[in-house]
């Protein structure tokens, strides 16, 4: 029977492929256990979300209540508050009881509700059809945001909630929802929340002066796996699945992988999977590249639309950014070397590569390809 494979990406990862963030875990787990209002931010790909699920795995056992919520699920914020109102909801195990008392606690805007069928997934559902207009939305907005604090309370025990995504909650009211969520946590001492964002520029402006989430908690940034853990936990792996890896696989996995989690777990499990097809016993540094070749042959056809899309000002941009490992893009001599332009329309470039999350900024000013398999087709196949 083939073993099964013992790297994970594409999903949170369980408990077995988690690695290099104890120290990150158990930070989270005590803060939000005393209450804490917690912001996360971290770039795509560094395993933000199951390092949440870890730490919500930690506080079940410690009898807490958690809920994971994506805010970016949503396209307005009325079906937001809906089903962030069902997903609480969901908690109240007693669907009956749940019934009447969410009929008495709405009073602004009342809640139809409706019992699932069993086929459904059973417990209920909630809507608010009345609600039509900013004014309505908002006085429904202060019921529900009120919401965790008072079902923390009927069940008698804490409850934590994690908001991923958090960014997107910009996009359904301006400041307006930022206010209303604020004043409803900063009253919920019972309730710990971990605000997530995977755009960390929008998250470092939410969390800036004149923003309502100004010193609203501590702030947590999420920086890489330590790149010897991380290769030490891929040699491991491999070597508990079977396969004896040459003394430098991991390293090189990690490297050519930018030491991004999701990046350096699907380059392993591609690896792995590729070896147990040729029945090796053995992984060296040929199977590797063997690997990678695969892997961007398998991308050519989309990652060249993806680079006829861009302007030829960040086609230039991104290839820059590639070839000088993102640094010095400003400078003259750079631009000289990879035909720029002028700062201004090398910043341009930049920030458009950013917003279609091509490029990320490292926290020490270095700018990095988000995709290390878009890093080396770029490399490879550009001009």
């Amino acid at each position: 029977m083939t073993p099964e494979n013992p790297f994970v990406y594409g999903e949170i990862v369980p408990a077995s492929a988690f690695v290099g963030r104890n120290v990150e875990r158990a930070r989270l787990m005590a803060d939000l256990a005393s209450g804490q209002k917690i912001f996360l931010i971290s770039p795509r790909r560094y395993g933000k979300s199951s390092l949440i699920r870890q730490a919500f795995t930690g506080l079940a056992r410690q009898k807490v209540v958690t809920l994971e919520f994506t805010v970016a699920s949503f396209s307005s914020y009325v079906a937001f508050l809906e089903g962030y109102a069902r997903a609480l909801i969901g908690l109240e195990t007693r669907a009956a009881q749940a019934r009447s008392w969410l009929q008495d606690l709405f009073v602004a805007v009342k809640p139809e509700i409706r019992a699932q069928s069993s086929a459904a997934g059973g417990g209920l559902t909630v809507a608010f059809p009345a609600v039509r207009t900013a004014r309505d939305a908002a006085r429904l907005a202060e019921e529900v945001f009120a919401l965790p604090a008072r079902i923390a309370d009927r069940l008698g025990r804490r409850l934590v909630i994690a908001l991923d995504e958090f960014q997107a909650i910009t996009s359904f009211d301006d400041s307006a929802v930022e206010q209303a969520l604020r004043a409803a946590v900063q009253q919920q001492r019972q309730v710990g929340y971990v605000f997530a964002g995977s755009e960390p520029s929008l998250m470092e402006q939410m969390i800036g002066p004149k923003r309502p989430f100004f010193k609203a908690g501590p702030v947590m940034r999420l920086q890489k796996i330590p790149g010897p853990v991380f290769a030490a936990f891929v040699d491991e792996r491999f070597r508990k699945s079977g396969l004896q890896p040459a003394s430098d696989l991991g390293a090189a996995i990690v490297d050519l992988a930018g030491n991004l989690p999701y990046d350096v777990q699907r380059l392993a499990h591609e690896t792995w999977d590729d070896a147990v097809a040729e029945r090796r016993k053995r992984v060296n540094l040929e199977d590797l590249h063997e690997t990678m070749h695969r892997l961007l042959a398998e991308q050519d056809t989309l990652f060249e639309a993806l680079w006829q899309k861009q302007t030829l000002g960040q086609r230039g941009v991104l290839r820059a950014v590639v070839l000088e490992h993102g640094m010095s893009l400003l400078a003259a001599e750079t631009r000289e070397r990879h035909r720029l332009g002028g700062p201004s329309s090398v910043q341009a470039a930049l920030l458009a590569l950013q917003r279609e999350d091509l490029v990320a900024r490292e926290d020490d000013g270095r700018y990095l390809v988000v995709d290390s398999l878009l890093r080396e087709w770029v490399a490879r196949k550009t001009h």
